[in-house]
């Protein structure tokens, strides 16, 4: 859990050096900025998506993935926290609740956040999350200087959910092959391109309805690994 200690403290860390910019910066140059890491979020997630060696299960997980997503209503969820949390500290509409969203997936839905937690937990490194570390607190500097304080808050979010994959790591450490893991980070590869789609203000994707599909390879080789057992 430490690795996941660390990130989170780096994400509080940035985004309080992220509110002395706040107003700091003229408009025109925090939306550059933005542009500017919303094109570089998209690279990112072109590059881990393009490690799958499986389209097909890929295109599977994301359909399956966004059917368990709206369901389950995780973006609007995300959402309305960010808007309580905002009432809460009498903060202007939107703004919380805009920052506290999209950092949280950015910060969580990434290949480093899988891969590095799955590590953290399997075999005790945390050499990769102490590297998003790095990356995350950078980040969390220049999405609170634009975005404002909702920021800080996605440093909860972030501990819940890489400390659940490092808690889970070794109960589920048969299944957790190097195929599950590229499968998995690859389809986060494809929701960070999405978020910095969302950066750009393309059209508005719900990428939060998609974390699901990030699972989805793992649930599949769970009841493939059963079945070949079963059969044999």
């Amino acid at each position: 859990m430490w690795g996941t200690i660390v990130n989170a403290l780096a994400i509080i860390a940035g985004s309080l050096v992220g509110i002395l910019f706040r107003g700091g910066i003229p408009d025109k140059y925090n939306e550059t900025v933005m542009k500017g890491i919303g094109l570089s979020v998209v690279l990112i997630g072109i590059m881990g998506g393009l490690k799958t060696q499986d389209l097909v299960l890929v295109i599977f997980s994301l359909a399956i993935g966004s059917i368990l997503g709206e369901m389950l209503r995780i973006e609007d969820n995300l959402e309305s926290l960010g808007n309580w949390l905002e009432n809460k500290m009498g903060g202007k509409e939107g703004g919380i609740a805009k920052g506290f969203v999209a950092a949280s997936l950015l910060f969580c839905v990434g290949s480093m956040a899988i891969v590095g937690s799955l590590e953290s937990g399997l075999t005790g490194n945390h050499q990769t999350l102490y590297a998003k570390s790095v990356l995350d607190g950078i980040t969390s500097i220049v999405f609170t200087s634009t975005l404002g304080i909702g920021v800080i808050f996605s440093s909860v979010a972030l501990f819940l959910y890489q400390g659940f994959i490092t808690l889970t790591a070794s109960y589920m450490k048969i299944f957790l092959t190097e195929e599950v893991i590229r499968e998995m980070s690859a389809i986060g590869g494809l929701l960070i391109m999405a978020i910095g789609f969302n950066i750009l203000e393309f059209k508005r994707i719900k990428v939060g309805n998609m974390l699901p599909a990030i699972f989805i390879p793992l649930i599949y080789f769970i009841l493939k690994l059963i079945y070949f057992r079963i059969i044999s």
